[in-house]
């Protein structure tokens, strides 16, 4: 008997430690089980952002597909690409062509990949992303000169359902990683602490730790569907709602719509302010756009500062329109962000597209409300734009239109054109402006009205900038001494410093046109970005000789304040004000007042768009110094100039009157308020 209890108590005293090396054995398991859900969630966070980030490059760098092919970007698909570096946690990325070979790397954009750059392992899985249509994606932790935590993902860039490129993605996890491992040690931390609760107290503990484990698991799965930043949807699970949402309608009934939102100018937030205050502001993005939506709404980050809305419940287009407005309204008041300095504006510019109307399934929803998102930013910041059918087709167009602008840039079939300048009787020749012409071999003379943004927005400016800049300094370095030459120049040509005056010295220089017969047109929308360095810019032209015209004068908000901080040497008067003079009395007013205004500054008048006779006897009366337009000679090749009919008469476009054309003479004084020039 008194055996058998000692044994008993062996065994009671042996079952502490044995119960505690149960609980370590479970808690360590518990944690290995916990560990490899937390990887499996930064995965598949690191697969959504970098998806969403592909998504987001392919779209807004221009001529995505020419750099997969191995073309090198133009400087303005350099400006984009190198601004993505360091956003919203992207530090890194690599274009590869559907084959695997490496084209592009973010270290060095404008420049071949080095060979250190062309690593088989990474040629090899680009291949397997492209062939197999899946994202490749991997997590590393310690790497040096790396973050502590960063996910490398290989995402395929489709066409259609042609893939057309691999975009490698470096994602910064840290913080991210940080912020999921304190979610689930505090899950690791609970479940020790029931099973300690079991251990100690039995039963009891059980039926707590059950409801630890309920609230666990809730946690674990708000943080596989939501943002670990802001708290919304992530993209992967708001596809699939709305994939759902969209299942549940019947085809072609309206009752639901999706609203893309991105933030104008986010960037500049984090370059002034810092990353976490970057991050503080989409937290409070995401607040107020929570207050704007309805209970059965559903809001998500896509990527970055990109944000899109499953709106339900959809009426009509009215109801979409008072939302996008509500979100635009409301995210263009001030932030108060502390340690911001001052209170932050940030405006925001919206995109829709209304099931039934826009598209039926969760694909084309989302693609069509990213197209109105383009074409509401291209309206200007704050504003909202409903999907329009032509801008896929507007958007090939323009595609196309790029390429054959290239080609024509390269293959030199662009013309110079030349519309004459004349004095204010009309009569006496004083130059010509020169205006880029492209006939086309299959659409005929596209106008520059379309061809001019295109090349804006493709970075192709520059080149076409310097074509005319040369082509019209070699032309006129053949004209009589007294003639000039007027060329516009774009806000383009100025965004890198001292290039401009370079490139005018060296058109000069190739020509051996005097300075002084050159006159550079730029206009107000130049001066509103970047003013000091763009008067340093016109000031070191002013100063090599060439004279500064600011044209169409009046039509901008502020040329005013201009005046007095530049010395112009001629103001043209926008055709606007020609084409209302002797309609109305307001119209001569302003005209008056504006050569009155010039005059009394020692600057030069000209007006455009004269068309009637009665529209120029009303300019040479306000005093105009010098007039152009239809009246006085179209725009013409170089071989048909007037002044190589100097001294004949030459027949008017317009009025078919003879009109005796006369080259200005070196020292003849067109207005008395010439001679103060």
């Amino acid at each position: 008997m008194l055996k058998r209890l000692r044994i008993r108590e062996r065994l009671r005293h042996a079952a502490w430690p044995a119960g505690l090396a149960g609980a370590v054995l479970a808690l360590a398991g518990v944690t290995l089980a916990i560990d490899r859900q937390a990887d499996r969630h930064l995965l598949a966070d690191a697969e959504r952002a970098a998806k969403g980030w592909a998504r987001h490059i392919a779209v807004n760098v221009p001529d995505i597909d020419l750099l997969f092919s191995g073309e090198r970007p133009t400087p303005q698909a350099q400006e984009r690409l190198t601004a993505l570096r360091n956003t919203a946690g992207l530090f890194r990325f690599k274009l590869y062509d559907p084959e695997g070979d490496l084209q592009l790397v973010s270290d060095s954009v404008g420049t071949t990949p080095r060979p250190e750059d062309r690593l088989a392992e990474g040629r090899d899985k680009a291949l397997r992303a492209a062939r197999g249509g899946a994202s490749v994606v991997e997590l590393h932790r310690g790497d040096a000169g790396r973050p502590a935590v960063y996910s490398e993902a290989y995402v395929p860039v489709l066409h259609g359902r042609q893939v057309i490129g691999v975009i490698e993605v470096y994602l910064d996890q840290t913080d991210v990683a940080l912020t999921t491992a304190a979610s689930f040690r505090a899950a690791a931390l609970t479940a020790s602490s029931a099973l300690g609760l079991v251990f100690l107290v039995g039963a009891l503990a059980w039926g707590w730790r059950a409801r630890q484990h309920r609230d666990n698991e809730r946690r674990v799965q708000f943080l596989s569907r939501h943002d670990v930043l802001t708290g919304a949807l992530n993209a992967g699970h708001f596809r699939d709602a709305l994939a759902r949402a969209c299942g549940e309608q019947a085809t072609g009934v309206p009752g639901l719509a999706v609203l893309c939102i991105d933030l104008d100018r986010f960037s500049d937030v984090n370059d002034a302010h810092g990353r976490a205050h970057g991050d503080r502001l989409l937290r409070l993005v995401t607040e107020r756009l929570v207050g704007v939506l309805r209970g059965d709404d559903l809001l998500t980050r896509l990527a970055g500062d990109r944000f899109a809305v499953l709106q339900r419940e959809v009426a009509d287009s009215q109801s979409v329109k008072g939302l996008a407005q509500r979100i635009v309204d409301s995210l263009a008041q001030p932030y108060a962000i502390a340690g911001a300095g001052s209170r932050l504006v940030v405006t925001a510019s919206v995109g829709a597209a209304i099931r039934g109307v826009d598209g039926d399934d969760a694909d084309s929803l989302l693609h069509n409300a990213e197209l109105a998102l383009q074409r509401a930013k291209g309206i200007g910041s704050g504003s909202w734009s409903f999907y329009d059918a032509a801008l896929d087709g507007a958007l090939q167009e323009r595609r196309a239109l790029a390429h054959d602008l290239r080609e024509a840039l390269a293959q030199g079939t662009l013309e110079l054109h030349f519309q004459p300048l004349f004095a204010a009787r009309g009569s006496v020749l004083t130059g010509y402006e020169a205006l880029a012409r492209w006939p086309h071999p299959t659409r005929g003379l596209v106008p520059p009205s379309e061809f001019i943004p295109v090349a804006e927005e493709t970075g192709q400016i520059e080149a076409l900038g310097r074509w005319v800049l040369h082509t019209a300094c070699r032309e006129a370095a053949g004209w009589p001494g007294s003639l000039s030459v007027a060329v516009n120049l774009s806000p383009a040509q100025f965004r890198r410093e001292g290039a401009i005056a370079a490139e005018v010295q060296a058109a000069l220089a190739a020509s051996s046109l005097a300075p002084s017969r050159l006159e550079l047109e730029i206009t107000e929308s130049l001066l509103m970005n970047h003013t000091e360095q763009v008067l340093d810019a016109l000031r070191a032209l002013q100063a090599m000789g060439a004279r500064i015209a600011m044209d169409d004068f009046g039509t901008g908000y502020s040329s005013l304040a201009y005046l007095w901080r530049f010395p112009f040497d001629k103001l043209k008067i926008d055709r606007a004000f020609t084409q209302g003079l002797g309609g109305d009395g307001k119209v001569d007013a302003i005209v008056h007042s504006i050569v009155t205004l010039a005059h009394s500054l020692a600057i030069r008048v000209n007006a455009e768009g004269v068309e009637t006779e009665a529209q120029r006897q009303a300019l040479a009366r306000h005093g105009c110094d010098e007039l152009q337009g239809f009246l006085l000679g179209r725009p013409r090749p170089a071989g048909g100039l007037l002044h190589r009919a100097q001294g004949q008469a030459v027949t008017s476009v317009t009025t078919q009157a003879p009109v005796e054309v006369v080259v200005a003479e070196p020292a003849a004084v067109l207005h008395p308020a010439a001679a103060a020039c």
